[in-house]
């Protein structure tokens, strides 16, 4: 069995952006909730799970300077650096599982679209929830996407949890207030439907 690292590994390694489900060519829910928290330009953003994302690249495009990628996978790592040329080296790229990320400073914005509902037990979304928690400034903000009640239950052979807005506040409730949620139907690059719970929640002072 590989581990879950060299799982991710080996999807992208072999797999092109459009073989992958999550592929978004302008992430249009994310970028609507980062312009929601009115943030200046030097607000400190991380894209948690940022893959071979373009998040990255409009908020570099929108001028946003203090950047952060993480990822488990350092092929994802790379082929996001290669598509950005010159600009990467105007982003902090981190390779390291999520719920071993130990955070040097603290950022105005997490934002996680399809990394959390990776986490299936009690144990892996309590790291994350805690380590999220550490990683926001007070009346910082998290934007999160994951898979809603209608959602997929597994997804590149590996299975996933489900969320109703309710089970993401509570899970969330101890260091985060909701500020909106919406549910939407993501189409994959092969035409099927995904169905995504993303909301937005500030951090308690």
């Amino acid at each position: 069995m590989d581990t879950i690292k060299e799982h991710w590994e080996k999807i992208y390694s072999t797999k092109t952006s459009q073989e992958l489900s999550w592929t978004q060519d302008v992430p249009e829910t994310s970028l609507g909730f980062i312009h929601s928290f009115n943030l200046p330009k030097d607000a400190a953003i991380i894209d948690v799970g940022g893959g071979e994302s373009k998040f990255v690249d409009f908020l570099l495009d929108e001028g946003f300077t203090n950047i952060t990628v993480l990822d488990i996978s350092e092929e994802a790592l790379k082929k996001s650096q290669l598509r950005l040329g010159k600009r990467a080296t105007m982003v902090s790229w981190i390779l390291s599982d999520v719920t071993e990320f130990k955070p040097l400073h603290k950022f105005s914005v997490w934002h996680d679209r399809a990394t959390f509902h990776f986490l299936t037990t009690g144990e892996q979304i309590e790291k994350y929830v805690a380590l999220a928690a550490q990683s926001v400034k007070e009346n910082g903000y998290m934007a999160i996407g994951t898979f809603s009640e209608n959602g997929p239950k597994k997804c590149s052979g590996l299975a996933t949890k489900q969320y109703s807005e309710n089970d993401l506040e509570k899970t969330l409730t101890y260091y985060f207030k909701k500020l909106r949620c919406i549910t939407e139907d993501h189409i994959t690059p092969f035409h099927t439907v995904q169905n995504f719970l993303f909301c937005s929640f500030r951090r308690a002072a």
